[in-house]
């Protein structure tokens, strides 16, 4: 069982997190930089896979030379080794853009049977790049995952769809899955695991390597742009209605001019 497993480095949701004023695109450099905890449930679901059916599990990175932080903590979990898609031609990549270059990398892997994903990253959050990279390899896609079952030639995923509805589906391999929170709880690195994760096989790669045109990608050829940015207002005192003997009609006449009764 060969699984790939799409991680990324986000901004620490703890850190102030800023956009830049030319472009307004993320600061990634004025935050704390952690592999985000959707992606470490997601390798933790790949590593438990591997140890039921053997096989090898590599992590799949696009980001700057930074994000090899968060690849060295996936390999530490226990995946076997890594591709790291740099070039700063991403600079400003939409999500249609990022998959199209994920979907590329993943075609640098031999055989891959399952390709796992967090259901969405905290600092976009879109949500969308899972059933994008699927479409684009042509793979069937089972999405927001709670738990994951492989039998044989076959995925089987279990999706919580309301508060106590569960959707099942199946699908042959190769394909794509997303997971949610609920998927489970991801190991620690041991020390050992952390030494040996240094001499784990990491391959970087450009998108002239993946076939892509740098003057295709980018903030310039990005469907979606950030158009103008603007810091959250203070927040305001409340209105505060004396009791003297009219503070029920104060209430009731506030409401009604929030149209709120």
């Amino acid at each position: 069982m060969n699984i790939v497993v799409l991680v990324k480095q986000v901004p620490d949701t703890y850190s102030e997190r800023k956009l830049h004023d030319a472009d307004h695109t993320l600061d990634r450099d004025s935050a704390d930089a952690v592999l985000d905890e959707i992606n470490e449930r997601a390798v933790e679901e790949a590593l438990l896979i591997k140890e039921a059916q053997g096989g090898n599990v590599t992590v799949l990175c696009v980001g700057p030379a930074r994000a090899t932080e968060a690849i060295r903590k996936a390999l530490s979990m226990g995946a076997d080794s890594a591709v790291h898609v740099s070039d700063d031609s991403l600079h400003g990549a939409d999500v249609l853009q990022t998959a199209k270059v994920l979907a590329k990398a993943i075609g640098t892997v031999d055989d891959v049977d399952l390709v796992i994903a967090g259901n969405e990253a905290t600092d976009g959050t879109s949500g969308t790049v899972p059933a994008i990279i699927a479409e684009l390899l042509g793979l069937p896609q089972l999405t927001h995952a709670r738990k994951v079952e492989i039998d044989g030639g076959v995925v089987k995923v279990e999706r919580e769809t309301t508060d106590e509805g569960l959707t099942h589906l199946q699908a042959s391999l190769p394909a794509v899955i997303s997971v949610s929170e609920k998927i489970n709880e991801p190991r620690y690195p041991s020390f050992k695991g952390i030494m040996a994760a240094k001499k784990k096989p990491v391959s970087t790669l450009t998108v002239a390597d993946l076939g892509i045109d740098a003057g295709e990608i980018g903030l310039a050829n990005a469907w979606s742009t950030v158009l103008d940015v603007a810091p959250k207002p203070p927040r305001t005192s409340g209105e505060k209605a004396e009791d003297d003997g009219s503070g029920g009609t104060k209430i009731a006449e506030y409401l009604i001019a929030q149209k709120l009764i």
